[in-house]
């Protein structure tokens, strides 16, 4: 009984997947043709050929959007889980406060420093590459923080007494006994991260002028025009868009809830 109530909720979740494909393979003249065919037929791969086309330049939008949204999401594992260990494994003057102070920077919506950065970005020469995108991502997360703080507090402290017995710093016990214990909420993390950085639109809006550095959303996003828009042209592109998160997310998806529920506990 229940599958049968959960079956039509997981087609209407699916449908909209399903009709973004399937116009992907309409002609121009199929796409609003009533009443509209649930399969489409002709078939056309044109629209694919067309965005790997040099005149689109998509291959060089989802290189782009990789070296990013990898880059981005490496540096942020990286340097989260090493203040994430610090925070909550460290004792030191002021960690509760710095640690709040972290945290009360998500309250402040990112598009307020949209302007101040562009203004900074400027006189360093960062404008107009991808640094902007990648390097303040890395070097400060307020949220990894948080999670990777909040995970590694449910981890029993008598790992880490048993490793300075030993004669481990704190590198080594981060390196060797907290990252292998923290694979849930690092995958969790890092798929997070992985699709945001993907799905930056704002920013390589602001940031990107030249062409040849455009990002997936920003090439999706030159299929429109002022008067149209080419469907066909753009569901191709968005096909591809989803492709690689489509992926992670089944690889990772058996870590997620474990990663979530786990960064709530405390010990």
């Amino acid at each position: 009984m229940r599958h049968i109530i959960l079956i039509p909720f997981a087609i209407l979740a699916i449908f909209p997947f399903y009709w973004m494909f399937a116009t992907s393979l309409r002609l121009p003249q199929d796409v609003f043709k009533m009443p509209p065919s649930i399969i489409p037929w002709p078939i056309t791969f044109e629209n694919y050929k067309l965005i790997f086309s040099d005149s689109f330049s998509m291959l060089r939008g989802f290189l782009n959007s990789m070296k990013i949204a990898v880059g981005v999401t490496v540096g942020t594992l990286f340097t989260s889980s090493m203040a994430g260990y610090a925070f909550s494994k460290i004792n030191f003057a002021g960690r509760d406060r710095i640690f709040g102070i972290f945290v009360a920077t998500m309250l402040i919506p990112g598009t307020v420093c949209l302007i101040p950065l562009f203004i900074l970005f400027s006189k360093i020469g960062w404008v107009d590459t991808h640094l902007p995108l990648m390097v303040p991502a890395i070097m400060f997360n307020a949220y990894g923080t948080f999670m990777m703080k909040q995970f590694m507090m449910g981890l029993p402290d008598s790992y880490i007494e048993a490793a300075r017995l030993d004669g481990c710093n704190h590198f080594k016990i981060y390196y060797r006994i907290m990252l292998p214990l923290i694979k849930p909420i690092l995958v969790t993390l890092g798929l997070f991260q992985f699709i945001g950085n993907w799905n930056n639109f704002t920013g390589a809006l602001i940031f990107l002028s030249d062409e040849k550095k455009y990002t997936i959303p920003l090439i999706i996003n030159s299929f429109r025009s002022v008067y149209s828009v080419d469907w066909g042209l753009l569901m191709a592109a968005a096909v591809i868009a989803i492709l690689p998160i489509t992926v992670m997310y089944f690889a990772a998806q058996r870590y997620i809830v474990e990663g979530i529920t786990m960064s709530g506990l405390k010990g």
